[in-house]
């Protein structure tokens, strides 16, 4: 099995954000791999593509969910991406 990247991307005060960070981490905890936060407040390009989308998960530079992220949606997405 291989090991999918999974990035959330958010911003600050942003209820939305805190929310998806909830189920990107038990998603992750679940099959068992790691995953990452990148906030567009620290990171031009990535408000420039994604200002009015946060939070976004992105699994594999694939951008899969955006604003009320679907937890059984991105666990088939990530048991997708572990099996290649």
């Amino acid at each position: 099995m291989r090991i999918p990247e999974i990035i959330l991307v958010t911003k600050s005060e942003c209820h939305l954000c805190e929310a998806a960070r909830k189920v990107v981490s038990r998603v992750a905890s679940e099959a068992g791999v790691g995953w990452q936060e990148r906030r567009i407040d620290e990171d031009a390009a990535l408000r420039d593509r994604f200002a009015e989308e946060v939070p976004v998960v992105l699994v594999d530079g694939v951008q899969r969910d955006f604003w009320t992220i679907n937890e059984a949606r991105l666990r088939r997405t990530v048991e997708a991406a572990r099996q290649g």
